[in-house]
This record gives C-alpha cells, sequence and structure tokens, in this order.
C-alpha cells in the first residue's frame, strides 16, 4: 500500500455506501489525528483505539440521520498524494463547500483543520477535504 491516508478515506467511503455501523482501519498517529478531527466536527460519531498486534487498529462508527438515513458525510476526498502534494500558505487556505466542510491540514504544528490553521496563521499540506 503506497498511499494509506487514501486507504483510510477508501475504507470510510465504502462503508457509508454500504450503511455499515462500525468501520475498522489500521491505526497510525497520522489516522489517529484524523479521526479526532471528524469527531470534533461531528462527521462521526464516536472511535476507539484498539491496541492489537503491532499496528493496532481504530473502530470507527459512523453517524447517519436516523429519520432519512443518511451519513453525516457527504464525500471524502484525497487531495495531496504521494505523487503530487499540494501545499497551502494561510493565505491560500481553501475554502471546502464555502466554510461549511473542512479541509485537514498536516502542519508544523500538528494536524488540523483549515480554519484552526488560519488562525494560527500557518500553512502546510493539505490532505482531504471532508463535506
Amino acid at each position: 500500500m503506497t498511499d494509506p491516508i487514501a486507504d483510510y478515506l477508501t475504507r470510510l467511503r465504502n462503508a457509508i455506501k454500504a450503511k455499515h455501523r462500525v468501520v475498522e482501519v489500521p491505526a497510525s498517529n497520522l489516522k489517529k489525528e484524523i479521526t479526532k478531527i471528524l469527531f470534533e466536527k461531528g462527521y462521526i460519531l464516536n472511535y476507539k483505539f484498539v491496541e492489537d498486534g503491532p499496528q493496532g487498529t481504530i473502530k470507527i462508527a459512523l453517524k447517519y440521520d436516523l429519520v432519512n438515513k443518511v451519513n453525516a458525510i457527504k464525500k471524502l476526498e484525497r487531495v495531496s498524494t504521494p505523487g503530487l502534494r499540494k501545499y497551502v500558505g494561510y493565505k491560500d487556505m481553501p475554502r471546502v463547500l464555502n466554510g461549511l466542510g473542512i479541509a485537514v491540514l498536516s502542519t508544523s504544528k500538528g494536524v488540523m483543520t483549515d480554519k484552526e490553521a488560519s488562525d494560527l496563521r500557518i500553512g502546510g499540506e493539505v490532505l482531504c477535504y471532508v463535506y
């Protein structure tokens, strides 16, 4: 596997399309930080880090609207890839869905959303868009 973040997003996308309640993904520190951001912003219901084996797994409970059976995540889009990295400065921060979505960035201060990076006036690598 050459792109673990794309694999993480694809597993989430596939679980959403199949209407699964819980999805398990192999853990890494970057994936843990992205999962924390998704939980803080209300895109997932809950998460749990399970330490089994050398790597561990992340169990993510997906969030659905009970009436319409619609997931909270409409789209997950990978922006920066191993073959073509996308970096932005704080002045050129992307606006996802005119501010309704979030962009997840890897910065020198850690993994954070586009709004947090703009407030701290730092740029970084755009990992993905979520809305």
